[in-house]
């Protein structure tokens, strides 16, 4: 019993200290400097050697200009504990009351300090870095690798450069650091690549760039062709990636996963003749079946994506003899998927469709497997108008992965199903939670479909427009893109000067790119540019018709366009991608 109320007592006493500490500390943060003085002082009666709560109380004094009761207590500090850093603080006490001789002879000791032992520099370098000292945490960092260079300080002094602004020493610490410490590799390079896409110039990319090269050229180590290739895809230049990756394969054969990984972000980012070489690299090089199968899945969805109708029997014939060669088996799911999927939108039977699907539910498949035929499934189903049905296999999906980004988009198409059907009220009930996707691209149509329904309902409670346009993209979705362009039109007619009227503009003008009926698509975005200044689409507006002026070679347009989409839409998820075009056109030595 006396030992349950000692417990009791010291848990009590632990839970009062936490409580004063956190009092504290929103004091200090609020800038109750005064209050905060009181409750850290009390807190450091009770623990004299807690140096966060000694280093507080000197912060609380010197906020409050009491340099003198800073400088007593540092002093003591110093002749009790004898910490470098410590020294470093009470030089910093003098600089804030101007007196630079003596902070100066104070950094100068603690740099000492460093002289005669190494290992403090861990103290002293933080104090230094904690109170913006940038080139006295170098100083004392150079100083201790002399001393012991077995020391390993390349990470923090690349990010005291960074500070600096010096970009040539920060990159070149970064790269030492990472060959000689690979474990941090991927740590560094999420820093250089924040340096890649916020710097306002193209210094930082061409030192980058620079550096990298220079290593390729002069060591055989396919680790610097990895980097640069790593750096060809942060910059989205596909074909020079893969040039560094085909270098990497002569050297290690073993290194075909990258390659095809390659080939899936050329896809996403619209180059198809670099995913389509890369893919037949890769065919032509391994004899791996998983390979093989992802590299011909890859390729015929190329296909599929760029083909007329009267392309349609060649490639289902593809298809027939690509799952004829490899066998119905789980291994083959990827080309099973891509057969079922082209059968019902492009050949418009989908009961063929859904018989691959079902067979292929027989087969044993784990998990995850299981979720993307079912997916599969309910967009066949929803192809159909089966809606209730569709929602069964998609809400399946939502309760099994719900903790993987599958069961987000399942979410999503469950929301989007509701707006096929006219149930706006329940597809935005859902399209609010998944605004907050963890997955980027789900966000982004989660939005764009909650504000379309949310800006045309304000004004049209009976929601007459938005009904006929729900009616066209589902016909866009059914692939039968005469009809929706026909009642996309209709509603142009119809609801001219409406909310929707954007909108119909933007689908329209994307049906006419697909067809690479650019004048035509031009048109109907010129119309939102002109007519409609203050809807949310200019951004969108604006940016497909500056890439079409780029895509045409068309300079002169294409750069205004992109200018006025930087400078008036900051928030624009194409916002990034407009900046490196526009630094192309205005002539920038490299990206």
């Amino acid at each position: 019993m006396k030992k349950l109320f000692s417990l009791l007592f010291l848990f009590s006493l632990l839970l009062v200290r936490a409580q004063n500490e956190q009092l504290a500390a929103n004091y200090y943060d609020r800038g109750e400097f005064e209050k905060a003085l009181l409750n850290y002082e009390d807190l450091l009666k009770t623990q004299p050697g807690n140096f966060n709560y000694f280093y507080r109380v000197i912060e609380c004094y010197q906020q409050l200009q009491q340099y003198e009761k800073a400088e007593k207590a540092l002093v003591t500090q110093i002749t009790k504990f004898k910490q470098g850093g410590t020294v470093v603080e009470l030089g910093y006490n003098y600089q804030l009351q101007k007196d630079q001789n003596k902070a100066t002879k104070y950094y100068d000791d603690a740099i000492e300090r460093i002289n005669k032992t190494p290992a403090e520099v861990y103290g002293i370098a933080y104090q230094f870095e904690k109170r913006g000292l940038i080139d006295y945490a170098l100083k004392a960092y150079q100083l201790a690798l002399q001393k012991e260079p077995n020391f390993k300080f390349n990470y923090q002094m690349a990010l005291l450069y960074g500070q600096k602004g010096d970009m040539e020493m920060m990159i070149e610490m970064f790269l030492v650091d990472s060959y000689s410490n690979p474990q941090n590799l991927i740590m560094i390079q999420n820093q250089l690549a924040r340096f890649m896409t916020e710097d306002s110039s193209v210094t930082f990319n061409e030192l980058l760039k620079k550096a990298l090269l220079t290593r390729v050229q002069k060591s055989q180590d396919i680790f610097w062709n990895q980097y640069l290739s790593w750096y060809y895809t942060q910059m989205k230049e596909y074909g020079k990636a893969f040039i560094q990756e085909k270098a990497i394969y002569k050297r290690n054969p073993d290194t075909f996963a990258n390659i095809v990984n390659l080939a899936q972000l050329a896809i996403e980012e619209n180059e198809p003749e670099v995913a389509k070489e890369i893919l037949e690299f890769v065919l032509a090089n391994t004899k791996d079946l998983d390979l093989q199968i992802q590299s011909h899945a890859y390729l015929m969805q190329l296909k599929i994506d760029h083909a007329t109708e009267k392309d349609f029997p060649s490639i289902d014939s593809e298809l027939d003899n690509l799952i004829k060669e490899f066998g119905v088996s789980p291994f083959s799911l990827a080309l099973l998927k891509i057969k079922s999927h082209f059968a019902t939108f492009q050949l418009k039977n989908p009961e063929l469709g859904k018989q691959i699907l079902k067979n292929t539910l027989e087969m044993p498949l784990d998990k995850y497997q299981v979720a993307e035929i079912k997916m599969e499934l309910g967009e066949t189903l929803l192809f159909e108008e089966k809606f209730n049905q569709a929602l069964i296999y998609f809400s399946q999906v939502e309760t099994d992965m719900h903790n993987d980004v599958l069961g987000q988009e399942a979410s999503f198409k469950t929301a989007k199903t509701s707006y096929f059907k006219n149930d706006f009220q329940w597809a935005n009930h859902q399209l609010k939670v998944l605004k907050s996707a963890s997955t980027q691209l789900i966000a982004n149509d989660a939005l764009d479909l909650f504000l379309l329904i949310s800006d045309n309902t304000v004004e049209d409670s009976t929601q007459v427009a938005l009904k006929k346009f729900a009616r066209a993209d589902f016909l866009l979705f059914q692939k039968k893109t005469s009809d929706a362009l026909a009642a996309f039109q209709t509603i142009l007619k119809e609801h001219k000067g409406e909310p929707i009227e954007p909108v119909a503009l933007l689908r329209i003008g994307k049906m006419y790119e697909a067809q690479n009926d650019f004048t035509s698509a031009l048109s109907q975005y010129k119309q939102i540019l002109d007519n409609h200044k203050e809807c949310i689409y200019i951004d969108e507006a604006l940016y497909f018709s500056a890439e079409i002026y780029n895509q045409l070679k068309d300079f002169d347009n294409a750069k205004p366009l992109y200018e006025a989409l930087i400078m008036n839409h900051e928030d624009s998820i194409y916002f990034v991608n407009a900046q490196k075009k526009y630094r192309q056109l205005r002539g920038d030595k490299d990206i």
